[in-house]
């Protein structure tokens, strides 16, 4: 079933995330940018954390998070540990909610509509596995751009 394949690709992707904030140097570069890099790589890590907490944990498996994404892209200097503690919080519940997830319920449409056109949860959560990897590209080249 392709929620096996999701679990896979988003485990292995937010454990690859890990490796890279926990690949910095210096702790506090996390939080630069640079002319034409406008976001730090703690704020996606952030971002990426409330992303999927909200559309699967939230919105599929009513964890009841609560989601803020302004603050994703707005705080500043959060602990690695603790980016690290809330990858790994995402992993359990990204797991845990397509673990439970139904042929009917990837087949219907996902509960709200995020863009233009209602879609299906099983098109929604690829284009979050998609999100998922862009960013992470991201992070792994500001990583070998800034912290030198």
């Amino acid at each position: 079933m392709i929620t096996n394949t999701l679990a896979t690709l988003f485990t292995r992707d937010l454990t690859k995330l890990k490796t890279e904030i926990e690949a910095y140097s210096n702790e506090s570069i996390l939080w630069d940018t640079e002319l034409g890099i406008s976001n730090s790589a703690g704020n996606l890590c952030l971002h990426l954390i409330g992303n999927l907490n909200g559309f699967i944990g939230s919105e599929l498996g009513n964890s009841g998070y609560k989601r803020e994404r302004a603050l994703e892209f707005t705080l500043k200097n959060i602990p690695r540990a603790e980016l690290i503690e809330k990858i790994d919080a995402t992993i359990n519940i990204v797991n845990k909610v397509l673990s439970e997830l139904s042929n009917e319920q990837l087949e219907s449409e996902y509960p709200i509509l995020v863009f233009k056109e209602k879609t299906t949860t099983e098109f929604f959560l690829l284009h979050l596995a998609g999100h998922l990897s862009y960013h992470l590209g991201q992070i792994n080249y500001h990583r070998r751009l800034l912290d030198k």
